[in-house]
């Protein structure tokens, strides 16, 4: 299938480029049925037709059509990298009996998934802590990226990180000021993150954000962690993710 990339692709590329960042994904994501076979195929041609991109997928809990287990057997033969999904927005729990094929296919090719799964930025009927745990208890080697480091939980979903190995966090939006109005880190938590060395990844959203791409990198430096934990978070440890 021929796809038209959206208006505006080519400058948020640009302004990628200009930041200096080297390597980026889209990680679009299902939120209803019947969306994450276009969206595949989308991520598919703007991979393709832009070197920098990380190939990315997501996938949905279908009750008819392309079952989920299809579709990320149909992502990672098309090349995918890394896989998102959005338990808030899609409303669905990460247990659900129709995801199984699929997460035990992403733990065999040890691909990693960013899993908006937290409270916030607001709750959801399967978000949380319990469904999460729950899902690395029984894949073990499924490589899961909580993202927004579970907040606002973040001290519970830090513990997951801790207790899994295949269990990270990403820091789109934590310790920012806009998120520090809405739901500020936990005293302690920077000495709780330099703990996780290597468990933890970059994020940032960009370009659905309310401060400079910028305003992320410096919340980290903010936190006094020195250099060697922000090169593993802005560059070590999800190239390691990613099999570079």
């Amino acid at each position: 299938m021929a796809h038209c990339l959206p208006r505006g692709i080519d400058e948020r590329v640009r302004r990628l480029d200009a930041l200096g960042v080297t390597d980026y994904t889209t990680l679009n994501y299902a939120h209803r049925p019947g969306m994450a076979s276009w969206l595949n195929e989308f991520s598919t041609a703007f991979a393709a037709s832009h070197p920098r991109a990380i190939q990315s997928a997501t996938f949905y809990p279908e009750t008819g059509g392309t079952s989920a287990g299809q579709q990320v057997a149909d992502a990672l033969e098309a090349g995918a990298r890394a896989f998102k999904v959005h338990v808030q927005v899609g409303g669905f729990s990460p247990l659900d009996p129709a995801l199984k094929e699929a997460w035990a296919l992403l733990e065999r090719a040890r691909t990693p998934v960013v899993i908006h799964c937290g409270n916030g930025p607001h709750r959801g009927e399967f978000t949380g802590i319990g469904p999460v745990r729950a899902l690395a208890d029984r894949h073990p080697g499924l490589v899961l990226v909580i993202a927004h480091a579970g907040l606002p939980d973040y001290r519970a979903f830090a513990d997951v990180a801790a207790e899994h190995p295949n269990v990270y966090l990403d820091t789109t939006m934590v310790g920012t000021t806009a998120m520090e109005q809405r739901a500020p880190i936990p005293a302690g938590y920077p000495e709780t993150m330099a703990a996780l060395d290597g468990k933890v990844v970059f994020g940032s959203d960009f370009p659905s954000i309310p401060y400079p791409y910028s305003h992320q990198i410096e919340a980290l430096v903010h936190w006094g962690l020195g250099d060697a934990w922000m090169r593993h978070v802005l560059w070590d440890t999800p190239r390691r993710l990613l099999g570079y």
